[in-house]
């Protein structure tokens, strides 16, 4: 194994050479850097400032008791260290309520649904609806090689492959000034990796996942791919290469010339007459 220097210098190169490769950002972006307090956020919030971007950070507070109160004060504490504006938008003062009293009440109405999809749904809506009004021209998000590969095989399992045409890097099929484009720097480092790094650099980090996640359904794909790799190598890293390949095919065949819709309720970007935050706090009978 290389020394810790070493192994952080080539992390560091790698995130680098992702930025550099897809075209990811420029030093004359505003950045704004969402983070959850988790290792992935924080070691990219960190790099992105020493390679001297200029970034900002926005945190989402779900309100899921000890856990995301742990993970706000350390996101509060590092970013002051860093002397990194942090904006930080709570679900309660948004919706009125928590991401597990929102759950609850969906699933008292009869909705199948998982806690990680109402809270992915509601965090995008709100980070979205917030760059905007900081005036961020990107939005990084902490996704590394694992979560990619995870989300490509799902999607395939469950056959979306107008979801998958979404991912990448530079995620997105349709361009529109209400949607502030997404970036992964960290989109081809290993999860080992980042908590390696998040390690050596003694972040102050979270290291367990949400206590809300265990009935997920990345949960079943991401423990089949780790028993895989086993005894297949690199089976993430060939999954990625293979849907970089295909992704402008998928684009092509799923992009539009389509603007994105507005909201009939909130104004905020659709694909539909209604988004599907309107749709899940309707369900909820949360009001915004």
């Amino acid at each position: 194994m290389i020394s810790e220097k070493e192994f952080v210098r080539k992390f560091e190169s790698q995130v680098k050479a992702t930025i550099n490769r897809f075209k990811l950002l420029s030093k004359e972006d505003k950045i704004l850097v969402a983070v959850s307090g988790g290792k992935d956020s924080t070691a990219v919030l960190y790099m992105l400032k020493k390679f001297g971007y200029r970034v900002s950070a926005i945190t989402v507070d779900v309100q899921i008791g000890k856990y995301t109160k742990e993970n706000l004060d350390n996101i509060r504490k590092f970013c002051s260290e860093l002397n990194v504006p942090l904006t930080v938008v709570s679900f309660r003062e948004a919706f009125g309520s928590s991401l597990c009293h929102i759950v609850s009440l969906i699933k008292s109405k009869g909705w199948n649904v998982m806690s990680c999809t109402v809270c992915g749904v509601l965090k995008r809506y709100l980070v979205n609806m917030h760059c905007r009004k900081l005036k961020a021209g990107k939005v990084v998000t902490g996704h590394n090689i694992d979560d990619e590969a995870q989300a490509f095989v799902m999607n395939l399992l469950k056959n979306k492959q107008e979801m998958n045409a979404r991912l990448g890097p530079y995620p997105g099929i349709i361009r529109d000034s209400k949607f502030v484009p997404r970036v992964k720097p960290l989109y081809l480092t290993k999860e080992s990796d980042v908590e390696r790094y998040s390690k050596i650099m003694k972040f102050p980090v979270v290291y367990g996942r949400c206590p809300c996640a265990v009935d997920a359904y990345r949960n079943y794909v991401r423990n089949m791919l780790n028993e895989l790799e086993k005894d297949y190598p690199q089976l993430k890293e060939n999954l990625i290469k293979y849907f970089l390949q295909t992704l402008p095919k998928l684009k092509k065949r799923f992009i539009s010339d389509k603007h994105l819709l507005a909201c009939k309720l909130c104004g905020e970007p659709s694909r539909s007459d209604v988004c599907r935050t309107c749709q899940i706090l309707s369900a909820a009978k949360t009001l915004l």
